[in-house]
């Protein structure tokens, strides 16, 4: 009866696989035009690009050269949804106890609430920030996708009134359309995201600003958000690739800038700097996970991996950061505790007690943000990331699956 099983949900899944697949030869039906505008260096009329290089998923292994998994793209799909690439074992549901987070937070204070993968609640200033809101319990269409190993660490009824919604790109474990439309219908937020996104929520009856990299919306006359550029891609569906921008953002306030880096690969790395040059970073919040696509790898064109995490917080010259987009949906190779246990090790080779100014979050558990104090010029500037993966590579570090 199991090999029956096995065989019918093998052959429903080859079934889903090719009607993908078929989905590519009428481009015309599927398609969706999200925005239309004049070119530039990053558009060229129909679709976004990466200025600085591609946005394959596959790029980076352990010494940095380049590496594709048996098979391509579709490969690498196929051994996603059967299981059968030898990954390390996850749990299948992670304990977190929900919190009531306070209604506002005035003055300079700053608290972070991590609610799961890239969902982060930053509140100051009499502000309520929201990051990427996603409370759904599948990333995918249609009911599909990962499933969430850890619950959000607040609830969304518990959710205090949301003011402003930072949206970085179209991927559903970013995107989430029945989050955001719960949130609109309660609080009406302002969503402030990159060109061609806004389409996506205006067919759902929610408005955004959407902007381009350099742009910026004031929120109040003494704040205002700065989309800023990264190192990604977006796609809801095989057709509408790139049709829609991806960004970081910097909020810049009062007490110190908050900056979010969306989901990003390494690219040329100097967007970091971009970013820094609005001001001084008090928190970051720089993802972690979904690095790891065969054994091996520490990074990949799309997502940065523990060690460029590292050095991306040390090129904002960020006081402090929290780890996101880890531990909540599986999306990649590695074990679940990998990416923290690895962003340890590099921030142990970058020293200066920069472990403490980066380490993880307990879901659900509000961080009280330090302020922006004391000169750091006297810290020692971090190595080249040549040298950090020559740093990394102990028999501890391999042996983290």
């Amino acid at each position: 009866m199991a090999a029956v099983l096995k065989f019918v949900g093998l052959a429903l899944l080859a079934v889903v696989i090719a009607g993908l697949l078929a989905a590519l030869i009428v481009p015309r039906f599927l398609d969706r035009v999200y925005y239309r505008g004049p070119e530039s260096d990053h558009f060229n009329g129909e679709r976004f690009f990466n200025p600085d290089g591609d946005d394959t998923n596959f790029a980076e292994n352990r010494n940095q050269g380049s590496q594709r998994p048996r098979g391509g793209r579709l490969g690498f799909f196929w051994r996603q949804m059967t299981g059968s690439d030898g990954r390390p074992e996850w749990p299948n549901r992670v304990l977190v106890q929900p919190t009531r987070p306070a209604a506002r937070i005035a003055g300079d204070r700053m608290i972070a609430t991590w609610i799961g993968h890239a969902t982060v609640l930053v509140q100051t200033q009499g502000l309520n920030i929201l990051t990427d809101p996603v409370w759904s319990e599948r990333a995918g269409p249609f009911g599909f996708g990962p499933r969430r190993v850890a619950e959000p660490g607040v609830r969304l009824d518990d959710l205090p009134r949301i003011d402003l919604i930072l949206l970085s790109h179209n991927h559903y474990d970013h995107l989430d359309l029945a989050t955001l439309r719960r949130l609109w219908d309660r609080d009406r937020p302002m969503i402030v995201t990159s060109l061609g996104n806004d389409a996506i929520l205006r067919a759902r009856g929610m408005e955004a600003r959407a902007l381009d990299w350099g742009g910026r919306a004031a929120v109040r006359p003494d704040v205002e958000v700065a989309v800023t550029r990264n190192h990604h891609w977006g796609s809801r569906w095989f057709t509408d690739r790139n049709r829609a921008l991806w960004s970081s953002f910097v909020v810049r306030l009062p007490g110190g800038n908050l900056f979010f880096a969306g989901d990003t690969g390494m690219g040329d790395g100097r967007w970091p700097a971009e970013a820094a040059a609005l001001g001084p970073v008090r928190l970051a919040l720089l993802p972690i996970g979904a690095f790891r696509f065969m054994p091996g790898q520490m990074a990949s064109g799309s997502h940065i991996g523990p060690a460029d995490a590292a050095l991306v917080f040390d090129r904002l010259g960020a006081a402090t950061a929290i780890p996101i987009h880890w531990g909540t949906f599986r999306l990649s190779y590695e074990a679940r505790d990998t990416p923290p246990r690895m962003l340890a090790a590099a921030l142990g080779c970058l020293g200066e007690g920069r472990e403490k100014r980066f380490r993880s979050a307990e879901i659900g558990v509000g961080v009280d943000v330090s302020s922006i104090a004391g000169d750091r010029s006297a810290v020692r500037p971090a190595p080249d990331r040549a040298t950090l993966f020559r740093c990394l590579d102990t028999p501890a570090v391999r042996a983290m699956r």
